[in-house]
């Protein structure tokens, strides 16, 4: 299948349903679709009246040998006995093929959605993610990718320049300020230290049960370990500074954690700020996309990126966030 002819569409429910069937797998209940954009993700009850979900890979993002090595990644983390949610074997296979879509089988865990304004759960959220970082540091993705300049601002700063998307009349400034915030951006990247990550630890992904279970690998490659906490993190100064200080202390408990990577956390805000339009505008043609961001077609969506550009160039002249005295 190749990228011009790719399209979601061609996954019809008797496909799916004939491809869970090759690995053993009978729906009694239809397939719920769930919240995914990049890949799609259904829910149902099987003939063995237990829940599941299954994830249809979207075709062209990686590699059969990079899914396998985040099922690997999650494997190893289940080991060690960190909650996480790991694929399904069938035969010792955990992905599987059908005409063209790569997929894979998950138990469907269910759980309350994590309040990142909760001090115990932010405390043991921390101490989990200290054990998915020890596991992590033991060695490197061979296969998955390491975090860039090229893969979150170059690449898309020319799709951005390629697009139709920002509005003439604010694509002088919106360009200008774009590329004041790469240049600062480039300048503050340099000799990063890396590990295998989560790589999308937003609250989003953390299920809490009796602590926190940590779901969707998807986006797991080799990078800082702030990558893995700044998302947590949010409001006034003040309150940063003890959401960090809660995370670190927890953290610590069984990983170093590196304070001279403090100073990437707004690095990393601002990376995700135009690595995340040029994603949108790369799957604009994803029925899915027009559908759940319809304001990304809205000239005032840029307006607001050119403040929002300004914003993060002011955050970066400020002094990194810090821990309390005792780190």
């Amino acid at each position: 299948m190749s990228q011009a002819q790719f399209t979601f569409d061609q996954l019809t429910p008797d496909m799916l349903l004939d491809a869970l069937e090759s690995v053993g797998v009978r729906p009694e209940s239809g397939l719920l679709p769930l919240n995914s954009y990049e890949n799609r993700v259904y829910q149902f009850l099987a003939d063995d009246q237990k829940r599941y979900v299954t994830k249809v890979y979207r075709p062209q993002r990686w590699s059969a040998e990079q899914i396998q090595e985040e099922h690997d990644f999650a494997f190893e983390l289940e080991e060690a006995e960190v909650p996480v949610v790991t694929p399904i074997k069938r035969d010792g296979e955990s992905l599987f093929e059908h005409k063209g879509y790569a997929f894979a089988l998950f138990p469907s865990v269910g759980g309350r959605s994590f309040e990142v304004d909760n001090w115990d759960q932010l405390e043991m959220a921390g101490r989990f993610l200290g054990r998915i970082h020890q596991i992590g540091s033991r060695k490197t993705f061979q296969h998955r990718p390491s975090m860039s300049l090229d893969e979150y601002l170059k690449k898309p700063r020319a799709l951005l320049q390629q697009s139709d998307f920002i509005p003439s009349h604010l694509e002088q400034s919106f360009f200008t300020d774009l590329d004041f915030l790469i240049t600062e951006l480039t300048s503050r990247w340099q000799d990063v230290d890396m590990i295998r990550l989560h790589g999308d630890c937003h609250p989003s992904n953390i299920l809490w049960r009796d602590g926190p279970f940590f779901v969707d690998l998807d986006d797991a490659r080799n990078g800082p370990v702030v990558q893995d906490l700044w998302m947590m993190l949010s409001g006034d100064r003040q309150e940063r500074t003890a959401q960090l200080d809660t995370l670190v202390e927890a953290y610590s408990e069984f990983h170093d954690f590196p304070t001279s990577q403090l100073p990437l956390l707004e690095v990393l805000r601002g990376m995700r700020m135009v690595y995340y339009m040029a994603w949108l505008a790369r799957r604009w043609q994803d029925p899915a996309f027009p559908r759940a961001f319809p304001w990304f077609a809205d000239a005032k969506y840029w307006e607001g990126q050119v403040l929002g550009f300004k914003e993060q160039l002011a955050a970066l002249q400020e002094s990194p966030l810090s821990l309390s005295p005792q780190w």
